[in-house]
């Protein structure tokens, strides 16, 4: 992992796979500090641009889930722009760098996770509020939130707990709008019942393929379409149940101890994963047989 301090381009792991690439990344592993909070923007009108602040304490990573756009940072001394249009890069964005987003292309979405939970005492909104502000902040050498990446692999798998499709519900999320494109916001605990560790997303997905067949012991998850649609079956070893999602203002909640597969995938389309754990193995069951034993003997 990069832990650089200041303003800078990282590469995200990407799984290319003929059905759909994924691409992830896990709180104080991939990035250098705790996500509490997880919003996107999404219909902006082509060439439209969202207005610049900067933040006094919030560390933030931006990414390109769908179409193009530009941050631009500004330090007082000039410009520099970076063009966001690759689903597998991330741009780092530090404390105290003033930001604004423009250039927008049609159906542009933009993922940001951020290091603290919403405060608008956070926000600085004038450019010579912040030029004034910055030149008396001191320069920062080193991180000292720089984690180093973490096993979190489950040694001994936890039993498979019993759960139902009743139990997966649709969350309606705050939709913010704005003619320069609508934004919805994530935080830990709200309204999703558990902190963000690990977001994961699915793209270049050619039209009508299925994803994503398995099920998890402990891992609680968020699925959101942030472009496009696809259906997701969920399967709890005695009934089954299609959600359609088609919204990037509403999500599904998965427990643990439910099987579920990603299907019927409209083109274009873009599947967000916001996961209560990092990655482990252990956690999964990836065999619907395996599966459907161990909820009968539960049973």
């Amino acid at each position: 992992m990069d832990c650089r301090i200041t303003p800078h381009l990282f590469d995200l792991p990407k799984v290319s796979d003929p059905r759909g690439n994924l691409s992830f990344l896990e709180s104080e592993g991939h990035v250098p500090f705790r996500v509490r909070r997880a919003y996107w923007i999404y219909d902006v009108p082509g060439g439209m641009y969202r207005d610049g602040h900067a933040f006094r304490t919030q560390q933030e990573v931006i990414i390109a889930l769908s179409g193009s756009f530009d941050v631009v940072l500004n330090d007082g001394t000039g410009e520099v722009r970076h063009h966001m249009a690759r689903s597998y890069y991330a741009l780092y964005v530090p404390p105290m760098t003033w930001r604004k987003i423009d250039n927008f292309s049609t159906n542009a979405v933009v993922l940001v996770l951020s290091s603290t939970e919403y405060d608008p005492a956070d926000y600085i909104e004038d450019f010579d509020e912040y030029l004034r502000l910055s030149s008396l902040t001191p320069s920062i050498t080193n991180s000292k939130n720089c984690p180093s990446a973490k096993d979190t692999d489950i040694k001994s798998p936890a039993p498979l707990p019993t759960a139902s499709v009743d139990d997966c519900q649709i969350i309606n999320l705050d939709k913010h709008h704005h003619a320069n494109g609508n934004l919805t916001v994530v935080q830990n605990g709200d309204p999703i019942p558990f902190d963000i560790q690990r977001v994961y997303y699915l793209y270049d997905i050619p039209g009508g393929e299925s994803r994503g067949g398995h099920a998890h012991r402990q891992l609680r998850q968020l699925l959101v379409a942030m472009s496009g649609s696809f259906d997701v079956v969920l399967d709890d070893g005695s009934r089954q149940r299609r959600v359609s999602l088609n919204r990037p203002y509403q999500g599904l909640l998965v427990v643990p101890g439910m099987w579920r597969e990603l299907e019927n995938f409209s083109s274009g389309s873009v599947c967000l994963c916001l996961a209560s754990l990092h990655y482990s193995e252990a956690d999964y069951i990836r065999d619907h047989d395996d599966f459907l034993s161990q909820i009968q003997h539960k049973r």
